[in-house]
């Protein structure tokens, strides 16, 4: 059984590691507030040891609108098969070798929903890559690829009626109709919340987030 940990621990434990580099996998489901723990993590760390942490964030590795819509996946947009598994795996060897001097990443830019190539830049110094996203753990191929890949994993675990409240707020926030919003959720975001929830291997440490 994984243990229990909440945030402020979880700074701990990483404000704790050895010198070196070394990669930090969170993963939840969408609007399980990883991304957010992610960010704060690295800038609690950068504040004791400025440069010493920075985040990777899965979604940089979305398909490209053209692809999707080729492929006849648009509307699924965020579900597994909808990202670059591959190009991941390999940014996360290239992180792990530390062998250049700055490695380049994409970043996902939720305003237009496009991943922005080389938005972001880890330098040699960085010690600890925090990445993060749905299916880092995912238990099925591709994602099985990305297992043994980093030194610590953390799964957040949101209850469904949280992220159900979390997801509606923000697609109402981008001017979505009602029967919009319900689509996104009831099509896409929640049945990946599901599979994050139901499909995802052990991870190292369980991290409880929003109300029961």
């Amino acid at each position: 059984m994984s243990a229990r940990t909440d945030a402020r621990s979880l700074a701990a434990r990483l404000a704790a590691l050895p010198p070196g580099r070394h990669l930090i996998g969170i993963a939840g489901a969408p609007a399980s507030g990883k991304s957010t723990l992610a960010e704060g993590l690295a800038a609690t760390l950068n504040a004791a040891r400025p440069g010493r942490a920075a985040v990777l964030p899965m979604d940089g590795y979305h398909y490209d609108d053209r692809v999707l819509d080729a492929r006849g996946h648009r509307a699924r947009k965020g579900a597994p098969h909808t990202f670059d598994v591959g190009g991941l795996r390999q940014m996360l060897l290239r992180l792990r070798a530390r062998d250049e001097a700055t490695v380049a990443i994409p970043v996902f830019d939720r305003d237009i929903e496009i991943a922005r190539a080389g938005a972001a830049l880890i330098p040699r110094e960085v010690e600890i890559v925090i990445a993060e996203g749905n299916y880092l753990l995912l238990d099925r191929d591709p994602w099985r690829g990305l297992d043994g890949l980093f030194d610590l994993t953390v799964l957040v675990d949101t209850p469904e009626a949280e992220l159900r409240r979390r997801l509606a707020a923000r697609w109402e926030g981008y001017a979505l109709t009602a029967e919009e919003v319900r689509a996104r959720l009831e099509e896409n975001d929640l049945p990946n919340g599901r599979l994050v929830r139901e499909a995802s291997r052990k991870p190292d440490l369980l991290l409880d987030d929003g109300p029961a």
